[in-house]
């Protein structure tokens, strides 16, 4: 699944060296200016999931693949980039590719590194971010307004869309996120082509200075206290930390490096899990002596649609699911031996699919 989540920000917080730790694919280049990042890098990020690693320790196949999202380390936005400042415009429009995004606040003091915004202040960081994606958005759905209007006289769907239309004029006029607007399914339909930006799903970093990066500080606390009426979630790290983390091949070093920083797993971790939990994503395996493999899909998939992400025609024909949970798998150690002890399961197509579910697949071709 080509789900993506976009890191974003204004210009120096940290969001090009977030990108290299995170991706094992691609290294973004991180300076001390603005626009370092003028198209967006891309890079593919494997999902750390133990049970995957328990699952090849007993089935011991030829390879181990682990399931993915991808990161997009797009440009840093400025103040009046709704209106073009800063190629705003190009920006924006990176954003609206991406399924959720990932708000990196500078929540640390260097007089060494530019900021165009005077003294450190995250919650005023992150109103102008978030300012400039509700004025884009309302620019859009002033436009589909006018469009709409006409056609509302004489067509009832146009008149529904128009309602749902002046609703999210009214919900941004406020300073409010769309996502926060409470649409129903029908109505989201009614604005799917607009792609709107404050309609996805927000993760922050507070990046902070070394010193704080088991406790945080002042700034973080006032962003994470922004923020809890949103109801997203503000994970606390220190990119430069993490980047260092992410250079070392060999496992042994990391460990004595993280051990040097009394860390017992990188922040990063944290991030990923963040990031695949915001883009409501849930994992189910297949083992074989040829591949154990974490596949992603949509929580709530129906085992034909999680069949469909291996290849479509899995779903065209599909026949019946052989399932295992993954507890059953770990205490039985083997699909045989669960299948001796009544532990694997036929569902059919409308079986919802489980997080951590050891699938095999019978369809006609």
């Amino acid at each position: 699944m080509a789900l993506k989540a976009g890191i974003v920000g204004l210009p120096n917080v940290g969001k090009s060296t977030l990108f290299n730790a995170v991706s094992n694919s691609a290294k973004a280049q991180a300076s001390n200016y603005r626009f370092c990042t003028i198209e967006p890098n891309t890079g593919l990020v494997n999902v750390p999931d133990p049970r995957l690693d328990k699952l090849a320790e007993l089935v011991i196949p030829e390879r181990t693949v682990p399931t993915q999202i991808e990161i997009v380390d797009i440009a840093g936005l400025v103040r009046g980039a709704s209106k073009g400042e800063g190629l705003g415009n190009k920006f924006l429009a990176n954003i609206r590719e991406v399924d959720a995004i990932i708000h990196v606040v500078r929540c640390f003091e260097d007089d060494n590194i530019l900021r165009d915004e005077g003294p450190i202040n995250p919650v005023s960081d992150k109103e102008i971010i978030e300012t400039e994606l509700q004025l884009k958005d309302l620019e859009s759905v002033e436009k589909k307004m006018q469009r709409t209007e006409k056609l509302a006289k004489t067509d009832p769907k146009m008149k529904i869309e128009l309602e749902t239309l002046t609703r999210c004029k009214k919900h941004l006029d406020e300073g409010k996120n769309i996502i926060t607007l409470g649409l129903s399914k029908e109505e989201k339909s009614a604005i799917a082509d607009l792609f709107l930006l404050t309609d996805k799903h927000i993760l922050y970093v507070a990046n902070v200075d070394e010193a704080s990066m088991h406790t945080g500080n002042r700034y973080s606390a006032a962003l994470t206290e922004a923020v809890k009426n949103e109801g997203n979630e503000v994970i606390v790290m220190t990119n430069a930390i993490e980047a260092q983390i992410a250079e070392f091949e060999d496992a042994d070093d990391k460990a004595m490096f993280m051990q040097e920083y009394k860390m017992t797993e990188p922040a990063l971790d944290r991030l990923i899990h963040s990031t695949y939990k915001l883009l409501n994503l849930s994992t189910y395996f297949t083992a074989g002596v040829q591949e154990v493999r974490a596949w992603t899909i949509e929580k709530g998939w129906k085992a034909p649609q999680a069949a469909s992400v291996i290849h479509t025609d899995f779903e065209k024909g599909f026949i019946k699911a052989e399932v295992i949970a993954y507890d059953d798998f770990l205490k039985y150690k083997s699909e045989a031996a669960c299948r001796e002890n009544g532990r694997l399961r036929i569902e059919g197509k409308e079986y919802l699919v489980q997080d951590g579910d050891v699938m095999h697949f019978r369809f006609n071709v």
